[in-house]
């Protein structure tokens, strides 16, 4: 698998894989009214004969799928993408996993559609161009084109195959990394056959048939049900459609179709340990679809609204230590220096539990709300800081580039420090350990047997907060916690919510501990 096709999101000890050869959410943006797909019918290049169907007690089944497939395959398309990277020729294109081995019966078999060279002995990884490939399908009959953002991402040249064998240069409209949609253009001496967005959302147990390209074989159909909606694959606030039809590398990008023929998703990712399906599968639903496109085709980008934050989820153990009623909101880790967030009342330790009057459930809540709105809206903010709510009223920001969120490097710290039984741990002042900055407690040890470890502290940690309060040295460390405690009064169990840096990531851990003198 080329690079295009490496996208991978982990998860426990899987890993969830883009379902490309090489090749891959919600968001409330509002469709342009003058899409030109929107309104033409879907162009048939022949015409299909009535469908056989047999009535069960649930409703009437297809026989066949096969004149859904006559009516729409003629406008999903290959996807042929040419660029510079760096591809070790005998990774069977799926980098970060273990090569098949040579006995393997499968060897041969995926080897020789690895670049479309057959008998290319191991050589290491250099700079080569490659021809990635992807599906596609049309969604109107002047040749606009849509697929994953990974099938196209970083390309020199573009061109799409037919159906029909007809081949056809194509070139990127805009392209939206965070969806992971693109949309293309392709320039066509005829009218294309298309497909439409279908306006309802599925039901799980539908029917569903999958089009696409898998391993550059060409026009591949398989057919499963929808398995769930709003899955989250750890790639973002975006939710995705699960699908059990066979998708596989090469099959990024393609639709997934109804029985009437709609597009109800765009394929995107597979679950999978091994790289080849296992029955889970990933679409981008087709309202998410049509919203970015529409963006796409008026703009070439998608904006969204950005508040400069950084949040994680709230604990029941941190919703305890700092007095909330549930466990719910999102939790600010980080400000942003030059972020809106900064410019206002907003600290690390605040808890967002309203935008706008609509409440938060957790961190992917407020991302999706928040990307819903345009830069430069105003919004409402409540806010809990330590058990006391207020309101923060500011204006969205544009959410930057990747680059300008790039992380900071850290280093390891040395060993000097002192013992904090209490927490089961040992610190040492950020100022005297190399590398560590100048803020903060460096954990430099955790007791294996403490709630810290079981939290996931571990040495070269940094504590910034401890109850609210900064903290520099490990005294300030014991003072928060013996502050926590007194707070808790009656109870046998302490939860004390710690603001904890772990290389450029900052989050907050309650805790938990008995009382004892400090």
């Amino acid at each position: 698998m080329t690079k295009k096709g490496s996208r991978k999101f982990t998860r426990g000890p899987l890993a969830v894989t883009a379902a490309a050869l090489i090749a891959v959410g919600a968001l409330g943006l509002a469709l342009g009214q003058d899409m030109r797909f929107a309104s033409a019918e879907p162009a048939q290049t022949t015409q299909a004969p009535p469908p056989q169907t047999v009535q069960t007690p649930y409703g009437a089944a297809p026989l066949s799928f096969a004149d859904l497939v006559q009516k729409v395959s003629p406008a999903v398309v290959s996807i042929n993408v040419k660029g510079d990277s760096k591809v070790a020729e005998n990774d069977l294109q799926i980098p970060g996993l273990p090569d098949l081995p040579e006995d393997n019966p499968l060897y041969d078999f995926f080897k020789q559609f690895r670049q479309g060279q057959p008998g290319q002995g191991n050589r290491p990884p250099r700079p080569h161009p490659t021809l990635a490939q992807g599906s596609g399908f049309f969604i109107s009959p002047d040749g606009y084109l849509v697929t994953n953002n990974h099938v196209i991402e970083d390309a020199e040249d573009i061109s799409v195959t037919l159906e029909s064998g007809d081949k056809y240069p194509a070139t990127l409209v805009g392209a939206d990394a965070r969806t992971d949609i693109a949309l293309v253009k392709v320039k066509a001496p005829q009218q294309l056959p298309y497909v439409k967005f279908s306006d309802k959302d599925p039901r799980v147990g539908d029917w569903v048939l999958a089009v696409g390209n898998p391993f550059g074989l060409g026009g591949t159909v398989t057919a499963g049900i929808i398995s769930a909606h709003n899955r989250d694959i750890g790639s973002g606030p975006y939710d995705y459609l699960q699908i059990d039809a066979a998708v596989n590398r090469g099959n990024s990008g393609g639709p997934s179709f109804n029985l009437d023929g709609e597009v109800v998703g765009m394929n995107t990712a597979i679950f999978s340990p091994s790289g080849g399906n296992v029955g889970i599968a990933f679409a981008v639903p087709a309202a998410l679809v049509k919203e970015v496109v529409g963006q796409l085709q008026q703009h070439g980008t998608v904006d969204r609204g950005w508040l400069g934050v950084v949040i994680q989820n709230v604990s029941d153990d941190i919703a305890d230590s700092i007095g909330l009623p549930e466990a719910k909101g999102a939790m600010v880790t980080k400000v942003a220096e030059d972020g809106p967030a900064a410019k206002q009342d907003v600290k690390a330790g605040d808890v967002i539990v309203e935008v706008n009057g609509d409440k938060i459930d957790d961190s992917r809540d407020l991302a999706r709300k928040i990307a819903e709105l345009h830069p430069n809206t105003d919004v409402k903010l409540s806010i809990v800081r330590y058990g006391k709510e207020h309101e923060v009223n500011m204006k969205l920001g544009t959410f930057p580039s990747g680059k300008k969120l790039a992380a900071l490097e850290d280093d390891k710290p040395a060993d000097t420090s002192e013992q904090l039984d209490t927490l089961g741990l040992s610190l040492a002042p950020a100022v005297k350990v190399p590398g560590a900055g100048e803020d903060g407690v460096v954990i430099t040890d955790v007791d294996p047997s403490s709630d810290a470890a079981d939290k996931g502290l571990k040495a070269g940690d940094i504590i910034l907060q401890v109850a609210g309060e900064t903290v520099s040295q490990p005294g300030d460390v014991a003072k928060g916690v013996k502050k926590a405690m007194e707070k808790a009064k009656d109870k046998d169990k302490v939860n004390v919510l710690v603001q904890v840096k772990t290389g450029d990531q900052t989050r907050f851990i309650a805790l938990s501990l008995k009382k004892a003198k400090v």
